[in-house]
């Protein structure tokens, strides 16, 4: 199942993506995808939901606007230097464990708005991701069992400022965190819908450009490793996003480095889970 929001900002319903691709507002569910949506077996529920009441659904407009796949996170976890090739290009020693920070959730945005480069940035730059949605809540989970752990995928385009990441001192969560940095979806593809996540190819083009393309099957700390590591440092809650790295191919990492201006069009996409696509704005 592919879970979806649709609708202005601020005013999202949830819905469901067919396999034809027909989208179908799911809003007399009674639920929007949720922590409690999650923590309550709520795709089990909407699956069966879906068998008696899915034919009176009525259709998205294939024009609408998507919103990002679910409400409202408690938290965005990313794990840092997780491809060899960017670590490298980055400057930085392959991690001997997993580098952890966040991203606020209020940078959390469609997958098609625009990225608002922040005012007076000149180093905005790009990272696809593969992202994690947990599915129930996690705690001291030992690797065997941290797939059971997982409530879906969804592509993930972690912006980041360079300049206030790693020039200014302290944390990198500043350089993550700014208005529209997180956009996500288009869908949440549940986790039956992905066979192995551990072998998907994700790309990222600027301007028509291909800069990122890779497959993560390249991960330096896989999906239950990492499960794992943090489930021993912070409860993970459902409905949380694991943002699990980039691979080469950042703005950071070209000779020389190249940063989003105004009108620069970022297109991105991870097999299984759809593509986006942003046109950068200058702060206003």
């Amino acid at each position: 199942m592919k879970l979806i929001r649709f609708g202005e900002k601020g005013a999202e319903k949830p819905g469901v993506q067919l396999e034809d691709g027909k989208r179908i507002d799911v809003s007399a569910f009674g639920e929007d995808f949720t922590q409690d949506f999650f923590a309550n077996n709520g795709i089990a529920r909407l699956e069966d939901w879906l068998k008696k009441y899915g034919d009176n659904c009525p259709e998205v407009d294939a024009e609408a606007r998507l919103g990002a796949p679910l409400f409202r996170p408690s938290k965005i976890v990313c794990i840092g230097l997780n491809y060899a090739k960017h670590a490298a290009e980055s400057g930085m020693d392959v991690p001997k464990e997993p580098v952890i920070f966040f991203k606020a959730t209020s940078a959390i945005v469609g997958p098609n708005d625009d990225v608002v480069i922040p005012k007076g940035s000149e180093k905005t730059d790009w990272e696809v991701e593969l992202a994690v949605v947990i599915g129930k809540e996690a705690s001291y989970v030992a690797e065997a069992d941290a797939m059971d752990y997982v409530g879906g995928y969804c592509l993930h385009n972690d912006y980041s400022e360079r300049e206030y990441q790693l020039e200014k001192g302290g944390q990198w969560v500043k350089g993550k965190s700014c208005d529209t940095f997180a956009p996500l979806g288009p869908f949440i593809a549940t986790k039956d819908e992905i066979k192995d996540p551990h072998n998907l190819r994700l790309w990222l083009k600027l301007n028509g450009e291909m800069l990122q393309d890779s497959n993560t099957s390249d991960f330096i700390f896989n999906i239950p490793q990492v499960i794992s590591y943090l489930s021993n440092y912070m409860t993970l809650l459902p409905g949380d996003i694991i943002s699990t790295g980039t691979p080469a191919g950042v703005g950071l990492g070209l000779n020389p480095p190249t940063y989003l201006k105004e009108g620069d069009v970022v297109e991105l996409g991870i097999d299984g889970l759809g593509t986006s696509k942003q046109v950068a704005k200058s702060y206003k």
